[in-house]
């Protein structure tokens, strides 16, 4: 027999394995903070397509909220685009289960609904998941999933805690085989799986479930993935998730050529076109300077989360966040802070929503100096069991730190839900609902979804640039150039704006540090026109009787891009205020169409609820510190806000 002759029998016998690529969610989500456009898709997704995948992981997850807030984009239109062109290989999403793709819990009739366009739009594969690992929250969508014809495939949200054993995710396993999963996959969100307990566990879901499918789904962001997916394929799991080369690593999931080449040495296959992956590879090399967020390259490999556990799709957006906070020389401070909230909280997984439930309460914890003083809504709808049963119990004096004399429920927390569909648009104006899919999304993202309606309802010239154009040139060197859209050049602009090309390093001195004021930027004034310098060293146009301010400037101070003839004038000097406890956005209302917490001339108790900032997607509710009637609203609800801004005058009574 010759040497061709028994590779080729080699190869007739190799068993197949499946590879989810993940490249169009996960790895973008982990590296670029979900900030792939739809347009970057279709530009490859015939490439991808040919590839032999088993799966494309394509929506779901973060994708749903950063396409409506950042990319002014909708997703349902890109679930579409995608299976329009994707003819060869089944499309997969990520479901939060009673979750979906929102934050909190919704009625059975949303779930119901939104798998079944979910599915009329091109989802085959749903990978179902609950953070707290609560079957109670995966009950209905599985339901959903097999009722519209999907293929459901159930989820162990992996974790490493004195509770989460191996008996501990047999038995989940088989609560969620009991409710009907097809498949069960072991999401490593943290790459925290080591090769070792991959294959206990594999084998022991093997051992207990018999013909459940297994699959694995590790990030790289300790380096042990790689071994880790061999480890649990020869344990028996026959199917892996990966990215392709240019997208994985880090906190992305391991790269499909290394996997392929290795499993080639044994007798597994994955039968993948490499040149097609090459082709891939290569287009995702271009595009990533222009999607990656921020400048910094991380380390590659980060062996503290094996103490912090923060997950792939959080790192990046928790770096952004406190970036937003100005507060990133906290974060060795704040990932200690997760590890003790985590405890706290009873051990729950670090996936969405729990991730960032524990992630922003760390924040608030680190910026307040003060444990618990601020409590997002959301950790208090956590303790009170509203998105489901922790691990492990929560301790009465932590309960009564977050709810004081308030008893969390016990029973499934959809439960206390009523039928969501029939009263969803109520105050929404009629107008800006073009189709069944709007009320989904505004159901799930009232406040995301309502403003790119808004956007999307005005003729295409009148719209302005997306917030994530606006992020590409904050983060781009500004050039000394006035970046202004048709406004004629005035002898005081070019003066400001020839002193600033000349004498850069000065202008930076000036913006760095006045007196020992830290200041983001220097203002130049003459008459009724002002330049507005930023730190990046490039004059911002603010205005004269002649140019009406047509400037569009990410990141200014409304101020700066007012003329300086109709500039506000000057508020009176408040002998008290509330102020804004971190950057974000704030709001008057819980939620559109609500009414607002408090209007001028009210009278208020200490602790009632007066206003609320939304920062790093949690709601946190700002209380009146003492007896007090409320002056003035002193920032615009929706607007964007600075740490300490402040918010409302208040006089205080008694």
């Amino acid at each position: 027999m010759t040497n061709e002759t028994s590779r080729t029998e080699d190869q007739l016998h190799k068993i197949p394995l499946r590879v989810t690529d993940t490249t169009l969610r996960d790895a973008h989500q982990s590296l670029w903070a979900t900030r792939m456009r739809t347009d970057d898709i279709l530009r490859v997704i015939d490439v991808i397509d040919n590839v032999g995948y088993y799966s494309l992981e394509c929506w779901g997850g973060a994708t749903f909220d950063v396409c409506l807030r950042f990319l002014r984009e909708n997703p349902w239109e890109r679930l579409r685009a995608i299976k329009s062109k994707a003819k060869n290989t089944p499309l997969q999403m990520l479901l939060r289960g009673q979750n979906l793709v929102g934050y909190r819990n919704y009625a059975d009739d949303v779930v119901d609904r939104f798998v079944g366009l979910a599915c009329e739009n091109g989802i085959d594969i749903f990978r179902v998941f609950d953070a707290l690992n609560d079957t109670r929250n995966l009950e209905a969508a599985v339901r959903a999933v097999k009722k519209h014809g999907g293929h459901v495939q159930g989820t162990l949200c992996y974790t490493i805690s004195p509770v989460h054993t191996v008996e501990k995710f047999v038995q989940y396993a088989r609560e969620q085989v009991a409710i009907g999963v097809d498949s069960l996959c072991i999401k490593d969100m943290a790459g925290i799986l080591s090769p070792i307990a991959a294959e206990r566990l594999v084998r022991a879901l093997i051992r207990e479930l018999k013909d459940i499918p297994i699959q694995l789904h590790c990030h790289l962001s300790s380096g042990m993935a790689i071994a880790t997916y061999v480890e649990g394929v020869r344990a028996g799991a026959g199917a892996i998730d990966c990215a392709v080369s240019s997208m994985a690593g880090f906190s992305s999931q391991p790269p499909v050529e290394t996997l392929a080449t290795i499993f080639e040495e044994t007798n597994y296959s994955a039968n993948l076109d490499l040149a097609a992956i090459e082709k891939v590879a290569k287009f995702f090399t271009d595009l990533a300077p222009r999607r990656r967020q921020g400048s910094a390259l991380l380390p590659y490999i980060d062996p503290e989360i094996l103490i912090h556990q923060i997950p792939g799709g959080m790192i990046s957006n928790f770096r952004s966040q406190l970036e937003m906070q100005n507060a990133l020389d906290k974060m060795p401070q704040v990932l200690d802070e997760v590890a003790a909230v985590r405890k706290d909280l009873g051990f729950p997984p670090l996936v969405t929503p729990t991730s960032q439930i524990v992630g922003t309460q760390a924040v608030m914890n680190i910026l307040a100096g003060q444990r618990y003083k601020i409590v997002p809504n959301e950790v208090k709808d956590y303790v009170r069991g509203l998105y489901g049963r922790s691990p492990s119990p929560i301790s009465p004096e932590m309960i009564k730190t977050i709810l004081g004399d308030e008893q969390p429920i016990t029973g499934r927390p959809a439960d206390r839900l009523t039928a969501m569909l029939p009263t969803a648009t109520d105050n929404v104006d009629p107008r800006l609902i073009e189709r069944e899919e709007d009320i989904l999304s505004y159901l799930l993202l009232p406040e995301p979804a309502i403003e790119y309606f808004k956007w999307r309802a005005l003729p295409e010239e009148q719209r302005p640039e997306t917030p994530a154009d606006l992020e590409v040139k904050s983060q781009k060197p500004a050039a000394a150039t006035l970046p202004v859209k048709s406004t004629p050049s005035t002898p005081f602009a070019a003066a400001v704006e020839s002193l600033v090309s000349a004498a850069p390093a000065m202008v930076q001195e000036l913006l760095q540090k006045i007196e020992g004021l830290s200041l983001d930027e220097v203002v130049f004034r003459k008459g009724d026109q002002q330049i507005a310098v930023r730190a990046a060293g490039a004059p911002v146009f603010a205005g004269s009787p002649v140019a009406r301010s047509t400037a569009v400037n990410a990141g200014q101070p409304a101020s700066a891009n007012l003329p300086a003839a109709q500039a506000p004038a000057a508020e009176p000097a408040w002998s008290r205020t509330i102020d804004a406890p971190l950057v974000g956005k704030f709001y008057l209302s819980p939620g559109p169409g609500k009414s607002a917490f408090v209007k001028e001339g009210d009278t208020v108790n200490a602790g009632a609820k007066v206003c609320i900032v939304e920062a790093m997607k949690l709601f946190n509710e700002i209380t009146a510190p003492v007896k007090c009637k409320i002056v003035k609203i002193l920032a615009a609800d929706g607007a964007a806000v600075q740490k300490n801004t402040p918010l409302l005058a208040i006089e205080e009574i008694g």
